[in-house]
């Protein structure tokens, strides 16, 4: 039996990692980390760098590292996702079966929280399901939650994530580009957004906090109304893009808020 723990790791703090994610690591026989190309390189690295300081001394746990399958970008998004998870539950469970031809403990690094707009679930459940062969062993997943990219945006711009009394809504940057916003929320929070989803929407009387490269030592953020400060979103989304080779960010929309701070904050 393969016991897969799904170790959420916080957004690249390591002062956010959890107690109970730090006791995952260590219980590991095998931890598996996934490179995402050169580009991307700073998350592979502190990945490395939480195995190095989080694993106990004289540790057994075997740290093993992959390159991630590229996700085809020209075919139909559902239909190329579905066909990247694929692929991705292939290389789990070759490497899982080589590793641990007799079962164990397999930890997974997920960034953020794996239940929250990231794809290590619905892999994992591939494998559980036997739609990806770890040598013919069962899958047993348990997932550690780690701290979310929205929780670093509210605690940073020191705002609650929803405004008194109110419910709020989290999308994507391709659902908001595609339908505008979304029926009646007063709040929404936008992830995996390309670059200026925001730019679809009229701009008079939202207001916006973004975030990007939250919890590292990268970190930049910017809020104000959106007619002020869009712009100025774009450019630094594209400068910090061309300056590290990527880029992740995340932002919260607000209708009209009743009490928001001045606009065009920039930290």
């Amino acid at each position: 039996m393969i016991h897969l723990s799904l170790i959420g790791i916080g957004t690249g703090n390591p002062e956010h990692v959890t107690l109970a994610a730090v006791r995952a690591l260590n219980a590991a026989d095998l931890v598996l980390l996934p490179r995402k190309g050169e580009a991307k390189s700073d998350l592979v690295d502190l990945r490395r760098l939480l195995c190095r300081d989080l694993l106990e001394p004289g540790s057994r746990t075997h740290v093993v590292e992959f390159d991630l399958p590229q996700r085809d970008g020209r075919a139909d998004y559902l239909d190329a996702v579905g066909g990247w998870h694929a692929a991705i539950a292939a290389v789990w469970a070759e490497l899982m079966a080589t590793h641990l031809p007799q079962g164990g403990r397999v930890g997974m690094l997920i960034w953020g929280d794996p239940s929250l707009y990231d794809s290590s679930l619905r892999i994992a459940e591939r494998l559980a399901a036997g739609s990806g062969s770890c040598g013919g062993q069962g899958v047993d997943v348990e997932v550690i939650p780690g701290i979310t990219s929205l929780q670093v945006l509210t605690a940073e711009h020191r705002i609650p994530l929803n405004a008194l009394a109110e419910p709020v809504l989290i999308t994507t940057g391709r659902r908001l580009r595609e339908r505008g916003w979304p029926g009646d929320a007063e709040r929404v929070a936008v992830m995996l957004d390309s670059g200026g989803a925001f730019e679809a929407l009229p701009p008079e009387n939202i207001y916006i906090w973004w975030g990007a490269y939250l919890g590292m030592n990268q970190q930049s953020l910017l809020d104000g109304w959106l007619m002020d400060v869009a712009t100025t979103i774009i450019e630094r989304r594209a400068a910090l893009r061309e300056q590290h080779g990527w880029i992740m960010d995340v932002y919260l929309l607000a209708r009209a808020p009743h009490q928001a701070s001045e606009p065009e904050v920039v930290r």
